[in-house]
């Protein structure tokens, strides 16, 4: 009796474990075009009261989300966006605004501050144009939902469960792309800040080149249309071959039943 009392607290405690997985909880959704509530109030590095609408001040914004203490990957997160930055040619503060926008409510300036002064100490690019905002869970949920941003608590690493991207919203605060993973490729972020721009960030030449690139919105990238171009072309020739095989294989058999 006492060892079946034993395998069924077992049974149910594994049960109990394996009902809240917080990596499978995090992710993102599709929302192509969602909206955020721009004049919700955060506090900055600094402690002063600041809005996405008055950081973004007209301009696209990187909302790069994190945990501004974490020990894993947010460092590298804000690392590979400082990297991206650099080497593409708009400019942070002029062209675009970027927000190191923590999602963990016990985080106050104090955290923010830390990420916002290693952002500028290894990256000359982004001395302007660059915040780093936290504020309460219902502040943080009104901007991450709508955008489809899904994270979690876990328990067991007393911290946050969340992925690597970066959501890039238009100046009145529409979802226009995510760049998903630690590291986005510089083009990627010219091409995300020039869509996001509508037209007001970058030459024609930028709006030009997005004409000769399509955006997976399966990877978060990217990519030549020539090689969309292609793969339809070669999908629908193979599908004209398959249909004349197909034809010529009804034909003989018609043929044979003839004789």
């Amino acid at each position: 009796m006492k060892l079946l009392l034993a395998l069924l607290l077992i049974v149910v405690g594994g049960a109990s474990a394996l009902a809240f997985d917080p990596f499978a909880k995090a992710g993102i959704d599709r929302r192509p075009d969602a909206a955020v509530p721009l004049d919700t109030a955060f506090r900055d590095e600094t402690g002063r009261t600041l809005t996405l609408r008055a950081a973004g001040e007209g301009r696209p914004i990187l909302l790069v989300p994190v945990v501004h203490r974490c020990p894993n990957i947010c460092g590298l997160t804000l690392a590979g966006i400082g990297e991206a930055v650099q080497l593409q040619k708009f400019v942070s503060g002029r062209d675009f605004t970027l927000i190191a926008f923590g999602i963990d409510p016990r985080e106050g300036p104090a955290e923010a501050a830390q990420s916002i002064a290693g952002l500028r100490q290894n990256f000359p690019a982004l001395q302007a144009g660059v915040h780093g905002l936290t504020g309460d869970a219902a502040s943080i949920a009104a901007v991450m939902k709508p955008l489809g941003y899904r994270y979690a608590w876990d328990d067991d690493l007393n911290q946050y469960a969340h992925i690597a991207a970066v959501a890039v919203l238009t100046p009145d605060g529409r979802l226009s792309r995510w760049l998903y993973g630690i590291t986005p490729d510089p083009t990627d972020v010219r091409l995300a800040l020039t869509e996001a721009g509508e037209g007001r960030v970058g030459s024609w030449a930028d709006q030009l080149l997005l004409l000769c690139y399509h955006y997976d919105p399966q990877t978060g990238r990217y990519g030549p249309l020539i090689w969309t171009l292609l793969r339809v072309a070669g999908g629908g020739t193979a599908l004209f071959g398959l249909a004349w095989i197909g034809l010529a294989l009804r034909r003989e058999r018609r043929r044979q039943a003839a004789r």
